[in-house]
């Protein structure tokens, strides 16, 4: 049997899809349309836009606002606790229309600018400007927004 940990008190909007063995805790709030996958773990009291897709084994902590239309790739973990372990935490920023990678991960206090994009496996320590690409650990800006769409085009053309 197939079972997910929802808790009573997340705000679950419509359309939702929420994969097997995943964690949702309380005062979550979930917007329409959105797509978590399997063994995610969306910890208590995290916003999560209209539209967003949040893959597997995403972690995201308490205190993660997550805005509309954002992509999360698998293993992605966001953190709280710049300074483990401390009973002041401090959650994640990731704007509207953001993606970020498989295996990223983004320290606490960290805001991820609107359309940008973290890349694979990427150290993410301080913030992101808004329509910029980082890469690496720690990331660094690579090239802009603009850049990858071309990019992400010529490939899909190929």
């Amino acid at each position: 049997m197939v079972t997910n940990q929802i808790s009573d008190k997340a705000k679950i909007g419509q359309n939702v899809k929420i994969w097997h063995f995943a964690y949702v805790g309380d005062d979550t709030e979930i917007g329409d349309n959105v797509s978590i996958g399997s063994l995610a773990h969306i910890d208590y009291n995290v916003k999560i836009g209209e539209n967003s897709r949040i893959e597997g084994q995403v972690y995201l902590p308490p205190l993660s606002r997550i805005g509309k239309n954002v992509f999360i790739g698998p293993a992605a973990v966001l953190t709280n606790d710049p300074f483990p372990m401390c009973d002041k935490m401090v959650g994640v920023t990731i704007e509207d229309n953001a993606v970020i990678g498989a295996r990223a991960v983004i320290k606490a206090g960290v805001t991820i600018g609107k359309n940008s994009v973290v890349a694979m496996g990427a150290v993410v320590t301080r913030d992101v400007p808004e329509n910029t690409v980082v890469i690496g650990s720690p990331a660094t800006i690579r090239y802009t927004r603009e850049e990858y769409d071309k990019k992400q085009k010529e490939w899909k053309e190929s």
